[in-house]
């Protein structure tokens, strides 16, 4: 992917890996737009980067990814990549009685899963007029190999892995490239107040991004991050399921 003079547009971009990502691209002299919910996150984040725009966008609802992306793109016309990392996690504990919140649920897979979808589908159309584009959508490492302590988080980036490689074979013969960034465990906002001193310890935040930008510098269209290389070289990620991908999508 090409790292500078891009017009970027990031989701969950107040805070953690969003954040990050938009700091790293707009010190490499990308114009970076964040969307979010939190409009005094927004705020912040663009107050330390001068020159960073934000818009209000929550990915949990369709009329506001409808009406973000129609107020990005009037504003800034020469957009070109596009970052799903907005997402939700939570624990669900289904062995209990009583154990399904289903308004938690259902506010996970609108994040995590139908926010990805519905963001592609309101920005196609606008990326594949541009001469060369790209979609970024952020997995993780628990898309191959789930924490049981979190199924809904683990099962909704499974989805966002096959929606994406299906993607990238639709749009094959376009202008637009689709890459997916597969995190490991990160101290980020996500898991705070949920970590265990005895278990595995998160991945700083700044060696993540250093190392995932490393990778979108590259032209790999998978970028497996730190620990998660683990986890996505153990799934059958390799030749073997290219070769069967390939002989189902003739």
């Amino acid at each position: 992917m090409r790292t500078h003079r891009n017009t970027i547009f990031i989701t969950g971009g107040g805070g953690g890996i969003g954040r990050g990502l938009a700091e790293a691209f707009h010190r490499l002299g990308n114009t970076v737009i964040i969307g979010g919910r939190n409009e005094a996150g927004l705020t912040e984040v663009c107050a330390a980067s001068t020159g960073m725009s934000y818009i209000l966008m929550d990915v949990t609802r369709a009329d506001s990814i409808r009406a973000g992306a129609r107020e990005v793109l009037e504003r800034f016309p020469a957009l070109n990549c596009v970052v799903n990392n907005a997402g939700i996690q939570r624990a669900h504990d289904f062995s209990v009685e009583d154990g399904l919140d289903e308004s938690a649920v259902t506010e996970e897979i609108e994040a995590n899963l139908l926010g990805v979808i519905r963001v592609c589908g309101a920005f196609l159309p606008h990326l594949r007029r541009q001469p060369e584009a790209t979609i970024i959508n952020i997995s993780s490492g628990l898309a191959f190999v789930p924490m049981a302590r979190v199924p809904v988080y683990c099962a909704t980036k499974a989805a966002v892995h096959s929606f994406t490689v299906s993607l990238r074979r639709q749009l094959r013969d376009t202008s637009v490239s689709v890459i997916e960034v597969i995190p490991p465990y990160v101290a980020t906002h996500l898991q705070q107040g949920r970590r265990n001193p005895r278990g595995p310890q998160p991945m700083p935040l700044p060696d993540f991004i250093a190392e995932a930008m490393n990778g979108l510098a590259g032209d790999a269209d998978e970028i497996a991050v730190g620990d998660a290389k683990r986890l996505y070289a153990s799934a059958g990620t390799g030749e073997p399921f290219r070769n069967a991908f390939t002989r189902m999508n003739l």
